[in-house]
């Protein structure tokens, strides 16, 4: 009977051993297809990543160029409501265009002027010019009002209009028209009209 070199021999249980180098050779054969499976799938992983990336940006972008919507019709609304309320209850301008006609008035009165007159030159055409800034207020408010609220219709179809963009522009007409109104009433002394001198 032959005798078996280290190689060929067999362990107790009945199985042929394997020498070291055979080992680490099935090992290698082992390991190898998984390294390389992860080294085929780096690039992959990192070109969905900059796919994704790419994806991110292209959707913010229409965003940072279209901006918010509706800014400058809200703004408009509320400065529609603050000029209405501007016409209501009075304003710099009005009250200096209102002293400088009384100043005008008085300039141009003589002392010996009726008492009618001195009135009118002195204290009416002051409260109309009053009523007349009044009314330009009025005016504005009523024109931006209205412009707010057809704005919608010659912008991009089917964006509706914020329904407080709406409430304050409608706000902002219905000033003007009541600021109009009695600016109007107060020239023409339909209203608070200059006292009877007789």
């Amino acid at each position: 009977m032959g005798t078996k070199t280290v190689d060929e021999a067999v362990d107790a249980n009945g199985t042929e051993a394997k020498s070291d180098e055979e080992i680490v050779n099935a090992t290698k054969t082992d390991e190898a297809p998984d390294a390389e499976v992860a080294e085929n799938d780096a690039p992959e992983a990192e070109e969905q990543d900059d796919l994704d990336a790419e994806a991110l940006e292209g959707e913010d972008a229409p965003e940072a160029e279209k901006g918010t919507p509706g800014v400058g019709q809200g703004a408009a609304a509320v400065v529609s409501a603050g000029l209405g309320i501007v016409s209501l209850t009075g304003s710099w301008v009005a009250t200096v265009a209102a002293a400088r006609e009384t100043l005008v008035g008085q300039l141009g009165t003589s002392s010996t002027a009726s008492v009618a007159k001195q009135v009118k030159e002195v204290y009416g055409d002051a409260w109309a010019t009053t009523a007349l800034v009044g009314g330009l207020f009025a005016l504005a408010a009523l024109i931006v009002g209205v412009v707010v609220l057809v704005r919608p219709a010659f912008g991009a179809p089917g964006k509706p209009q914020a329904a407080w963009i709406k409430s304050v522009a409608w706000a902002g007409v219905s000033l003007g028209v009541i600021g109009l109104v009695l600016a109007v009433a107060k020239y023409s002394d339909i209203i608070l009209g200059l006292p009877s001198t007789s």
